[in-house]
């Protein structure tokens, strides 16, 4: 028989794992960050300091790169969409992590620099091949998951560290697919989801991400 006792210190484990995972896996320092590309914002999770996020310019293609400790979203205010539109880009993971994180596109956002800000994101995390999409209402409030995590053969691990994929996003008839390198991975009621506003990228913490030019297409 297992004692109540026993039940009971599992409970407590279960509640506060997810925070003792946190601080064995803090945002890491990062040289050389707190300034951006013209043109470019970027906000951290939970006020996070931006001087450890290193997000760069490379070429003169649109292409980025951003080295993070916290955290964070990237957008610029002219990259803003609605109606029907496709939006992609290429994104590579340079280096595995220590732990499962994960990073992609978000659309439809708004508010993004104030405490009301909303956005849906699509994420994948190559170090287990699963993605995710997710909304989040207000800066302070945790994301609902419109998907959670799921496995999908479309996502390129990164075995090697390194990982490349592609991720796209079509907004056309009140529906909206969601792909990951040309392989639909979830299609819904546009209505359901926040798909008018900016569009970005998020990248989570610990992370080495090379953030391939937003290709924004009106349909």
């Amino acid at each position: 028989m297992i004692s109540t006792r026993l039940l009971t210190a599992t409970a407590v484990f279960a509640l506060f794992a997810p925070s003792l995972a946190a601080q064995a896996d803090p945002d890491r320092a990062v040289q050389g960050g707190g300034s951006f590309p013209p043109g470019w914002n970027v906000r951290t999770e939970r006020n996070a300091p931006t001087t450890n996020v290193k997000f760069i310019a490379m070429g003169n293609r649109g292409d980025l790169h951003t080295t993070v400790g916290p955290a964070a979203i990237y957008w610029r205010d002219q990259d803003t969409v609605s109606g029907d539109y496709h939006v992609v880009a290429k994104l590579i993971q340079m280096k595995n992590p220590a732990h499962p994180e994960a990073f992609g596109l978000l659309i439809g956002g708004r508010n993004l620099a104030d405490s009301t800000q909303r956005y849906t994101y699509f994420l994948v995390r190559p170090i287990d091949g699963k993605f995710s999409i997710r909304r989040r209402a207000s800066y302070a409030a945790r994301p609902t998951a419109v998907v959670e995590w799921t496995a999908n053969d479309a996502i390129v691990k990164g075995d090697s560290g390194e990982a490349a994929n592609e991720l796209s996003v079509e907004v056309r008839g009140g529906r909206a697919r969601f792909m990951v390198n040309g392989k639909e991975v979830y299609a819904g009621n546009a209505a359901d989801l926040d798909v008018n506003g900016v569009v970005g990228y998020r990248v989570n913490h610990n992370l080495d991400v090379h953030l391939g030019p937003l290709g924004i297409h009106k349909l």
